[in-house]
């Protein structure tokens, strides 16, 4: 089964672009004979780590976008831990959690912006009276309009 991942990973900080450029390209024909694909890859720079991570305060983040079976990220994983210029990484299966924001999505372009389901209701329900009470006076015959009164004598 094809499942979607996200895997970032944190190089260091004094890596070349071309060094960079092959560990990706490396990364990519991994991905590939383990049966996956690379749906995207997005370099984010240089940034402050959080904590020293091997005697480093900097690093450099680039996030992949995996399509495959766990197989793949298995032999993925276990080829970075023993990447020297690799630092940290981690894997996330996101496809679980689209299906989940295109489920809430349909649910929420499904109702009245601004308004819960009660109202919808409510306001469903008023629509419907108005037209019976429309329909009623529609069909009920007019009746004569009375003779003029005589004026009250004081």
């Amino acid at each position: 089964m094809q499942r979607i991942y996200e895997l970032m990973f944190i190089v260091r900080p004094d890596m070349t672009e071309e060094d960079q450029d092959k560990l990706i390209a490396n990364l990519e024909s991994q991905v590939g004979t383990a049966g996956g694909t690379v749906k995207s890859v997005e370099r984010m720079g240089r940034r402050r780590l959080a904590y020293l991570v091997r005697r480093f305060q900097d690093g450099i983040y680039v996030l992949m976008t995996l399509e495959g079976d766990g197989a793949m990220v298995k032999e993925v994983e276990r080829r970075l831990r023993v990447t020297e210029p690799v630092i940290k990484f981690i894997t996330v299966r996101v496809d679980e959690e689209q299906k989940r924001m295109a489920k809430v999505k349909a649910l929420r372009d499904s109702k009245v912006r601004g308004k819960g389901t009660r109202a919808q209701a409510a306001e469903a329900a008023q629509a419907a009276a108005d037209a019976a009470a429309a329909a009623a006076a529609a069909a009920e015959p007019v009746a004569a309009e009375p003779a003029e009164s005589a004026p009250a004598s004081a």
